[in-house]
């Protein structure tokens, strides 16, 4: 599943879910353009994207995987109150990446718990 995100009739960004993780889980990914990054649009847009993926009763887990150095980025996960798991290689894709994610996870319990009311 593929979002837009927009201010009034604007994009500013997109965000979806990914079937990456197997049965159980989905992967958020998102993108916020430059001149509206650190507004709170990628973190609101996944605190979404996680009530929805935990509206399907088989999904047990969601990831967010952010480049080691993309710190806006990795500020989502952090609010939202995902556990950093662990970290991954992925092959540079644009200029700015240094090829290793950072792995982020929330559980449908942990969610439940902590993560539906930030």
């Amino acid at each position: 599943m593929v979002f837009g995100m927009f201010v009034g009739t604007v994009i500013v960004g997109g965000c979806g879910l990914h079937r990456r993780l197997g049965p159980d889980g989905l992967e958020i990914g998102y993108w916020v353009h430059a001149a509206y990054a650190r507004k709170g649009h990628a973190t609101r847009a996944a605190a979404m994207l996680v009530v929805l993926a935990f509206s399907f009763p088989e999904v047990e887990l969601v990831e967010i995987h952010c480049d080691h150095l993309n710190h806006a980025s990795q500020g989502v996960p952090r609010k939202l109150g995902f556990t950093l798991v662990g970290q991954q290689t992925k092959p540079i894709q644009a200029p700015n990446e240094t090829g290793v994610q950072d792995v982020w996870r929330t559980t449908r319990s942990d969610w439940l718990a902590h993560g539906a009311s930030s």
